[in-house]
């Protein structure tokens, strides 16, 4: 018996695998009364439908492409990226490195400068500041990369490794910017997600309910775990079921489940404790009116606003406002970090970020009294961390549990940022089903896309 702990994309990709065989027995179990994890999507009381946070679909793998297609049957669209910075009183496209041409003139010669002092290598700096100050000069860290950045962690940004970067963030190519800055040219398809798909109804969830729709019956609902014995091969749920396993798959937030198994080595419990996360706060705005703003999501390093990123969620989707009409609705989704370094008033934070947006030019004082539609998702873990001790946490944490014949894959269950996106998660899930029964290598987990 092979039993999945949770449905978010990494469960389900395990599942959509074993679900082609007809000779495993398996289950799967989840804590809510739906699909998802941290992809889910809702609808609140007014008809605006809302994500946890912004996602954007695109993939780095055929398997997920095709699994997507089946799950979705069409019924999506695809949008070209288009997002920027707020910053200084103007907008930057994104990447801000590439298209510094957009800044003050003061702005726009110290982050000149400070590249043209660079001699980047990435082998002396120990930590993710120092890389940035190596990498960016002073000009692009002090106006963009820091304060950013700090606002997105929540943590000090000293504290934090850099074998995470890859392809999350982008270098400086400093013959590349000034002919930017020659041309008047932006420079904007940087990245992997510079083209995106989106559900043209429910949300960024609907790719995973299509998904799941095949082996529902294999889903239990409502099974919030809360003990592992791990000599008995056990799992146990709140509602106080019990079930045995051959082999477990764990895809709930790593230093949780360590916390929620019997007789682990004191090791392993100090290496759990290590591994740092921080929470979001996504908050949904729902307006009467017609906005016409091409721009997907938007990024707000300074301390104007609370938020880090802003979507324009009705671009996405007509269907993400009520009955379609984007001619006189409209919603924004706001996302804000809080940590034990970065502490967030929850009870202010609506009205704070109606505040910020107004602050920031996003909208007018006469846009607030259009707010028809207020919506508010908290989220206790919303990034792992990596840290400068992450790896070393997961070196404890991994081959132990293995060796139990446990495994554990995902956003939070590999607690790998650069290997948790959508695409990513799934295919952990899928490729350590591949394991378990042919013993192939993985090749997410690992890094080696």
């Amino acid at each position: 018996m092979i039993i999945i702990l949770g449905a978010g994309p990494t469960g389900l990709g395990a599942a959509h695998l074993l679900n082609t065989s007809k000779q495993i027995d398996w289950r799967l179990f989840e804590r809510n009364s739906h699909v998802g994890g941290l992809s889910a999507s809702f609808v609140d009381d007014n008809g605006f439908t809302w994500d946890i946070g912004g996602h954007v679909l695109f993939s780095h793998y055929d398997y997920f492409d095709t699994a997507i297609e089946e799950g979705l049957r069409g019924t999506y669209f695809e949008h070209l990226r288009e997002s920027w910075i707020r910053i200084l009183q103007t907008w930057v496209p994104y990447p801000f490195q590439n298209n510094i041409r957009h800044l003050p003139p003061e702005a726009l010669d110290s982050c000149l400068e400070g590249l043209r002092s660079q001699r980047p290598d990435f082998k002396k700096s120990a930590n993710f500041r120092e890389w940035m100050d190596a990498i960016f000069g002073e000009g692009i860290v002090k106006y963009f990369m820091e304060p950013y950045n700090r606002k997105v962690w929540g943590v000090p940004l000293e504290t934090m490794g850099k074998e995470w970067l890859g392809e999350r963030v982008s270098v400086v190519d400093l013959s590349r910017v000034q002919k930017n800055i020659a041309e008047q040219k932006d420079d904007v398809n940087w990245g992997p997600n510079n083209r995106f798909k989106f559900p043209k109804t429910g949300g960024t969830g609907a790719i995973f309910e299509g998904i799941a729709r095949p082996f529902q019956d294999r889903i239990s609902f409502d099974h919030d775990l809360v003990a592992v014995d791990l000599q008995a091969k056990e799992v146990t749920f709140a509602n106080g079921r019990s079930e045995k396993y051959d082999v477990l798959i764990n895809t709930t937030p790593l230093d949780c489940f360590i916390k929620k198994c019997v007789s682990v080595p004191g090791a392993v419990r100090d290496a759990a404790k290590d591994l740092v996360h921080n929470g979001g706060l996504i908050v949904g705005l729902g307006f009467k009116g017609k906005r016409v703003d091409p721009k997907c999501w938007m990024y707000f390093p300074e301390a104007s606003s609370p938020f880090y990123r802003v979507t324009n969620f009705f671009n996405y989707s007509p269907f993400n406002v009520p009955g379609g009409d984007i001619k006189n609705n409209f919603s924004l989704m706001c996302e804000t970090t809080y940590s034990p370094h970065k502490p967030v008033d929850k009870e202010r934070i609506i009205e704070d970020t109606i505040q910020g947006l107004i602050n920031t030019g996003m909208i007018t004082e006469a846009e607030r009294g259009r707010i028809i539609s207020r919506y508010l998702i908290d989220i206790p873990y919303s990034y792992p961390v990596p840290t400068v001790g992450r790896d070393r946490a997961l070196e404890v944490i991994q081959p132990w549990l293995e060796s139990q014949g446990i495994y554990s894959r995902g956003r939070f269950g590999g607690w790998k940022y650069e290997v948790g996106n959508m695409d990513h998660s799934f295919m952990q899930g899928v490729e350590v089903v591949e394991r378990i029964l042919t013993g192939k290598t993985e090749i997410t987990i690992n890094g080696k896309l």
